[in-house]
């Protein structure tokens, strides 16, 4: 134990332990709270992380894309405290994964259950997948964890803050220790020094060595500790006072510390708010971006379905012994799969150039371009599709302008919207092609129908994926890519593609261009012939009532009925005609498309459902919507069964007997013959 002698050094002593305390646990205080909320940060924002990826790669888990995956992956390489990432199915297993540069690639092989913990340094965190309830996969972020590095950065801070903080007090109480403590000394120094030396004269005069002598000693020494007390007790009484001051100021620069701490805490609080609030946004349109994704995905679902049901149903019909025909009928039947064949073609065509636009891989050679021999080509080619309804082509008669474009893309852009114009046009109109100056160094070409136009909510469809130009009528085949494809080519080129229309006048679209604008084409598919009903006489035949918009589906369910003589056909072309031949006819059996032109599938179900005349009959559901979401909501919405397009022959059947002996079943319960 250290002994401490003078009142000096004890006086030191305790003024530094008070301050090392004092230090001591405000800087543990603060090292303790700044190292809490910053494990709960990289957590949050690992799990806010592992969410958003989540969100992004499930379609990806869906529809077994692993490359749609990594690329979500590939994001982390943006958040440099995020080293690995790794995505799981349902059932554990890895789907895809990613590394950071010079970072270890030991990932985990198999999911781990939900949750973070730490291993080397590193957090590791597996976060489920949910998509409307179902658990797609999981997961799995590892990021560094500097908690360890942190706490000792800051222990080594803390360390130098005391040492400057103690020497700086050390330093300060040595020059003001004397102040306190040299007066109460100087004191004792004279006392004992009267006392140890005898010297009187000071204040008395030793007359004589008798008592009175002594005694004079003794009063003298008495009035010097009194002269000394009163000095002691006045230089003491300044010393408190300005010690008072010192403290006041010192507990006013305290508070002023303590001010700035809130205030720093309150900006940090601020900065954090902020920064959660933009994350949320990030999410939030992640979320709706991810939403547009499966929404494009389910349309071109169902876009590729339908031509492959009139293959696949045609090409069955061609197959099956149990199903002959005729050498007129196999032709025909060819040339339904010829033509669904090469629809199919063009769709997948035009979504692989909207990938490649898309992803960047589009490469254009941009030239100047001599647009009159551009539209000469064009008139060329559309005009015999133009002359089988009659329709009129105006062409400038001498365009001598030059436009630098990509001559392949800028024809494929005229060619369709020409195109366009033709199949969305009245019989007997005109198409008028013109091209004018519009600006500095800019040229528009437009392209005018005299169609039935569209109306301001169908315009803002028209460059959206599988809308076919915002047309309501299912009558026309198209993939409904085209414009898409057209206005990403035309920005491509530095251009600008717009439209106007007049509901009952007809529209025009135009494409201003710099000298430069190519386009991928929307190829046009010719009208289907409607399908007849099938008039065949029979005693005892089963009603069945057909509702589909696309002639090819409803030529298929015609030719496969036909071979089956207890069968009679209804069909109509939309669902509002079908309804009113439901309560006409009462139909034993209802098949019933989906996507119809102005009333759905599942809004004329509905309706039939509302009619007593008409609820008992069963409805089936025919249809290219397949997704897994899709069967589970029709069967829901009270479909008798769910088949889903391409057609399959034997499926088909099964229902339609299936079906059949239910209602057998039905009437005999009823007592009906």
């Amino acid at each position: 134990m250290i002994r401490l002698h003078s009142l000096r050094q004890k006086m030191l002593a305790v003024v530094m332990l008070v301050a090392l305390l004092a230090l001591l646990v405000s800087i543990g205080i603060f090292i303790v709270y700044d190292l809490r909320a910053y494990h709960r940060a990289i957590v949050a924002d690992l799990s806010t992380q592992a969410e958003l990826i989540g969100h992004m790669s499930s379609p990806a888990l869906v529809f077994d894309d692993p490359r749609l995956a990594k690329e979500n992956l590939a994001l982390l390489r943006l958040r440099p405290k995020v080293d690995a990432g790794a995505i799981y199915r349902s059932g554990g297993a890895l789907f895809a994964a990613y590394v950071a540069p010079g970072q270890s690639a030991d990932i985990p092989r198999q999911a781990g259950g939900e949750g973070f913990r730490y291993e080397d340094g590193k957090l590791l965190m597996f976060k489920s997948i949910v998509d409307n309830g179902e658990v797609l996969g999981t997961v799995f972020l590892r990021a560094e964890y500097e908690m360890l590095g942190r706490a000792l950065d800051y222990l080594a801070i803390a360390v130098l803050a005391m040492l400057g903080a103690m020497l700086s007090a050390w330093l300060l109480l040595r020059r003001l220790n004397p102040l306190l403590t040299q007066p109460i000394l100087d004191i004792a120094g004279v006392a004992r020094e009267i006392v140890d030396t005898g010297d009187y004269s000071r204040r008395a005069t030793r007359l004589s060595e008798d008592e009175v002598a002594e005694l004079v000693d003794s009063f003298n020494k008495m009035l010097d500790e009194i002269q000394a007390r009163t000095r002691a007790l006045e230089t003491s009484n300044r010393e408190i006072a300005r010690e008072a001051e010192q403290r006041s100021q010192a507990q006013h620069e305290v508070m002023r510390l303590n001010g700035e701490l809130e205030q720093r805490v309150h900006e940090r609080t601020m900065q954090l708010e902020i920064a959660n609030g933009e994350l949320a946004m990030a999410m939030e349109e992640a979320k709706s971006a991810n939403q547009a994704k499966s929404a494009f995905l389910s349309s071109m679902s169902h876009e590729l379905r339908t031509p492959l049901n009139a293959i696949l149903g045609f090409a069955q019909i061609l197959t099956s012994d149990k199903l002959p025909s005729t050498l007129a009928q196999k032709r025909e039947f060819a040339g339904h799969i010829l033509k669904s064949g090469r629809h199919l073609l063009t769709l997948i065509n035009e979504i692989l150039d909207l990938a490649k636009i898309e992803s960047g891989a589009v490469a254009l050679s941009l030239e100047p371009v001599a647009l009159q021999e551009i539209l000469q080509e064009c008139d060329d080619m559309v005009r015999p599709l133009a002359g089988e309804r009659g329709i009129r082509l105006l062409f400038p008669a001498d365009s001598r302008v030059h436009v630098v474009a990509d001559r392949t893309r800028l024809k494929q852009i005229l060619l369709n919207l020409l195109s366009n114009a033709i199949k969305y046009n009245r019989d007997g109109g005109a198409v008028v092609v013109d091209s004018s100056p519009s600006g500095p160094s800019l040229v528009r070409l437009s392209v005018q129908d005299t169609g039935m136009g569209l109306r301001p909510e169908q315009m803002k469809l028209l460059f959206q994926p599988f809308n076919r130009l915002g047309q309501e009528s299912g009558a026309e085949e198209g993939t409904g890519i085209g414009l898409v494809v057209t206005k990403r080519l035309v920005e491509l080129m530095g251009g600008v593609i717009g439209a106007t229309s007049s509901p009952g006048v007809g529209s025009m679209f135009w494409v201003e261009l710099k000298c430069a604008d190519p386009l991928p084409s929307l190829k046009a598919s010719g009208v289907l012939p409607a399908s007849a009903p099938d008039d065949a006489d029979h005693p005892l035949r089963t009603t069945v009532l057909y509702v589909e918009d696309n002639p090819a589906n409803l030529r298929l369910i015609e030719e496969i009925i036909g071979f089956r003589p207890d069968l009679k056909l209804l069909t109509a072309p939309d669902a509002h005609l079908g309804v009113e031949l439901a309560r006409a006819h009462q139909p034993d059996i209802i098949l019933m498309d989906i996507n119809l032109p102005g009333m759905s599938g599942f809004d004329a179900l509905a309706e039939l459902r509302a009619d007593p005349a008409t609820r008992h009959i069963p409805v089936i559901a025919l249809t290219a919507n397949a997704m897994p979401r899709d069967v589970e909501k029709g069967l829901a919405a009270g479909f008798f069964r769910y088949l889903v397009k391409p057609i399959n022959i034997d499926e088909f059947t099964e229902a339609i007997n299936s079906t059949t002996s239910y209602l057998a079943r039905d009437r005999e319960k009823a007592g009906q013959p």
